[in-house]
Order: structure tokens, then sequence, then C-alpha cells
């Protein structure tokens, strides 16, 4: 039977590994793992900039664009709640592609929007894709990530989700606004690249050493995973989410209105760069505070990431574009360490085994997080302004985020899983 392999107890490092002939080696696998995950949440965000287009060229109402935003949120949320944990069972390739295949048949269902029940149908599908590859391909990476840097699976599985998201629609908003076929020139590179990474997977190795497909359906009962000893570093990343997610949320929401009604452009390519602008920079800050304990990170992260909403809220109420930019900027790499540094201090509490499970659950609050204040804002739309719906958001990030640093004052004691290194499974296609 084929065993976890954990550094040698007297200090040492046993040797890596023999990779399986026939697969790609550990460093190319990392890469796929990462890549198909970016690539899963990139196609989320293709279809935020045509929202405007779908408004105007199909008669699909502002109530219906902000429902089927909320449609996707659930959507995730519940994929991650009921299929989260599939792949401890199954293995990572075989639910990572099933999340790719999900997502590659939204795009071709979104090459086709004519009305409101196909674009919820794309979506969902998306929603669908996103909340099984933050599980499986979020794992995946994990598993077989190098030993060095320490920090850089947590930044990856942290980061990924708000990053890769408005950085499609920035991608998407530039072929809208300047390529040929603005409604389908995004969703087929899409579709070729997904498929292309659904090929590259099947030439991964494995990671889960032992399949249980019967344990699988035990797996499809709704469970919030969270370890014993665990609760604390859960506690924080939790609130780390909803104070980042909710505002991340909020901007992919409100972007067009925000971009007409308060920065004065309806260009979609700048529609796009301020959906994004909250989150393309989240890398810088986790690779920043990558050598900080986790604690220090997300104490510091939240400081400028409250900073710069604070900065956001006001530059939105006296509506000039260039000081919201530099806000949201610099709110994003405030959101990147925080993010990192709370899951570095939830991965190193959390065994192999409980590690699909753990990332589903921080996910599902990432997801409640944005879609629960999207919902009640898409009912008040009509009765308040939009300034006023950015102090309400304003005021939930501030909360969340000071909860999430008082947690990080009283640290868990349960012992760390890697007391000289990294847990590293032994691949399942590789020879006892």
């Amino acid at each position: 039977m084929l065993v976890m392999r954990v550094g040698s107890p007297r200090g040492g490092r046993r040797p890596g590994p023999a990779w399986p002939r026939r697969r790609l080696p550990q460093t190319a696998a990392f890469a796929v793992g990462s890549a198909t995950l970016v690539l899963t949440f990139l196609s989320s965000g293709a279809p935020i900039p045509l929202y405007n287009t779908y408004r105007l060229e199909n008669g699909i109402s502002s109530g219906g664009l902000a429902l089927t935003t909320v449609i996707y949120f659930v959507t995730t949320a519940l994929s991650l709640l009921l299929l989260g944990r599939l792949s401890d069972h199954l293995g990572r390739r075989p639910v990572g592609i099933a999340a790719l295949l999900s997502s590659l048949a939204g795009s071709l269902v979104l090459m086709h929007v004519a009305t409101l029940p196909t674009l919820v149908c794309g979506r969902v599908l998306q929603g669908l894709a996103c909340g099984i590859a933050s599980s499986a391909l979020g794992s995946y990476v994990v598993d077989i990530a190098p030993d060095r840097p320490r920090w850089l699976p947590g930044l990856i599985t942290s980061v990924v989700p708000p990053v890769a998201v408005p950085l499609g629609a920035i991608i998407s908003g530039a072929l809208v606004e300047y390529g040929p076929a603005p409604r389908l020139l995004i969703f087929v590179i899409m579709v070729c690249a997904l498929g292309l990474g659904a090929l590259l997977l099947v030439a991964c190795p494995e990671s889960v050493a032992e399949r249980r497909p019967a344990a699988a359906v035990r797996t499809l009962r709704p469970r919030v995973l969270v370890p014993a000893g665990a609760g604390r570093p859960v506690f924080v990343a939790g609130a780390v989410a909803v104070a980042t997610w909710s505002l991340g949320g909020f901007f992919q929401a409100f972007a067009p209105a925000l971009t007409s009604d308060r920065l004065g452009t309806e260009n979609t390519f700048v529609v796009a760069v301020v959906f994004a602008s909250l989150s393309v920079l989240s890398p810088i800050g986790g690779s920043l505070t990558g050598r900080l304990s986790a604690g220090t990170a997300v104490r510091i992260g939240l400081g400028v990431f409250v900073t710069g909403a604070v900065l956001v809220t006001a530059a939105v109420s006296v509506g000039t574009i260039a000081p919201f930019l530099v806000a949201s900027f610099a709110a994003g790499i405030g959101q990147g360490a925080a993010a990192s540094g709370s899951m570095r201090g939830v991965l190193s509490r959390t065994h192999p085994d409980e590690r699909a499970g753990v990332l589903s659950t921080i996910f599902l609050i990432s997801y409640c997080g944005a879609a629960v204040p999207g919902l009640i804002t898409s009912r008040l739309t009509s009765h308040v302004s939009l300034v006023h719906i950015t102090y309400g958001y304003l005021t939930l990030v501030v909360t969340a985020a000071a909860l999430a640093v008082a947690a990080t004052r009283r640290p868990s004691r349960r012992p760390s899983p890697e007391p000289d290194g990294p847990l590293q499974p032994r691949l399942a296609d590789e020879p006892a």
C-alpha cells in the first residue's frame, strides 16, 4: 500500500518520489495544475464585459443581470458544499478534468446568448466548474507543489480565484471593444484553452494514493469540514474571505454602473479594468509577505486593504476615476497579502486527506460572502443610491477585517503536520 512521506524525524529529508513513466514530471504537473486552475476562473470572467451588450442588444434587464451574478455565486457555493470532497476519493485528476469540461460547456453555451435563460445556463455551468476546481485542482496544486518556496501553494490557491476572474474580464473587455466578433471570440479562445488544459491534465500523475469510489457517495451529503484544532485559522481565513470577496462581488455586480454613473465612461475595456483593479495585483501582496508569519501577513494585508477600501469609497463619492483606480490597486495588494497569509495558516494545520474539504469550506464562505450582500443590494438598487450601497459594503469590509485581525492574536495550538517539511503524497501512479 502506498503511504505518505514526511520529513525525517531527525531533521533529514528522504529523497523525493520516483515519478512514473509516461507522466509529466513534478514541475510540469505543478505548472499544469496551476494553469488549469487559472483557466477555469479566467473563463468565468469572460462574460462580464458583455453584460451591457446583452442588456442593449437582447433586452436583458439590469435586474436579470444582477440575478445572474447571484445565481453564479450560489451555484459555485452549492458545488463546493456538495462536491467539494469528491477528489479525496475519486482522485484529483478526474474531478479536475470534469471541472474543465463543465467550464468548456459553459463557454459553448455563452456563444449563443440571446435570452436570460441561456445566459443563466452558461453561468451555472461555469459556477459548477469553479466550485469543483476550487477543491480538486486547488488540492492538486498543494499536493504536488515543490518544497520551496513554502508559501507558493498557499498563494496560488488563495489568489487565483479573485485574480483570474477579473483578468479574464480584462482580456474579454479588450477583445469586445477592439477585436472582431465581440460576442464569440473570447469564448472560442476559452474553449480551445480549456480543451488543451484537460488533455494536459490527463498526462499528469495522480496525487491521491488510494481511490475509494464507494466512499465518494457519502461525500455528497452537505458537510462543512473544520478539522479539530484548526478552527481559529479557518475562522481567520473565512473572515478575510468575507472582507475581500464581498467587495469583489460589489465590483462584479456594479462595475458597469459605477464606471458609467460615477466615473464618467462607458468604454467596455475601462469597465473591465475597473472591475479587475481590486484583484489583479493580489499576487504582489502574497509574494511580498511570503516570508512573514501567517498572522503578521494577515494583519498587514488587511490594514492595507481596509485603507484602500476607504479611499475607494471616497473616490466613488467624489466621482474621480484616477484616485479610484490607485486606491483599488493598493487594496488589491493588501487583499493578496491577507488571503495568502490566512491560507498558509490553514494549510499548516491541515493534513493532506483533509485539504479538499477544508478548501471547500473556505471557498464556500468566500462565495457566500459575495452572494449574500449581492442578493441584498440587488433588491435595493431602485431605492438606494450607488454611493450609499458603497458605504454599506465598506461597513461589512471593516467589520470582517476587524474580526480576522482579532482572531490572529490567539493562534491555534494544534501541532503542525509539517514538522520538517510539507507532507508529500506518493503518487498513485508511482510503483511502491
